[in-house]
């Protein structure tokens, strides 16, 4: 089955893509906001081009485990591309994993970053599946 995670952001969206048929993912795309709204044109695209049968969101969390500030606006995402893909759709928690990924790339690939963390989500699926 074809995954794809997004690693929502106000400002871009990062998304990756898994199967887990061979559990491997890779980060795929930023997508960008314009004029402070989701581009859902480019994240639609996108669905259609891989056809997942799963959808993961990154899930907000405070270190706590309480939401942080951002999750209402999170929600609203999940909804809506709920809605729009009629795909399964699942939220990963993703305490760390833009920290992860800054990790990984070091300073040379910071424009790569939501991806890599968008990447994480699915690794992050795939040890508790």
């Amino acid at each position: 089955m074809q995954i794809v995670a997004f690693d929502f952001g106000t400002k871009k969206i990062g998304i990756a893509v898994g199967q887990t048929q061979t559990m491997t993912s890779s980060p795929l795309d930023i997508v960008f906001s314009k004029n402070n709204k989701i581009n859902w044109d480019d994240i639609m695209a996108i669905l259609e081009e891989w056809k997942p049968g799963l959808i993961l969101v990154g899930k907000p969390l405070n270190m706590d485990g309480t939401d942080s500030d951002i999750m209402k606006k999170v929600d609203v995402f999940y909804k809506k591309l709920e809605k729009l893909a009629k795909v399964k759709c699942e939220y990963v928690d993703e305490r760390l994993t833009s920290f992860e990924a800054r990790q990984n790339l070091g300073e040379l690939k910071t424009d790569l970053i939501d991806a890599h963390a968008a990447k994480i989500l699915i690794d992050n699926w795939f040890n508790k599946s």
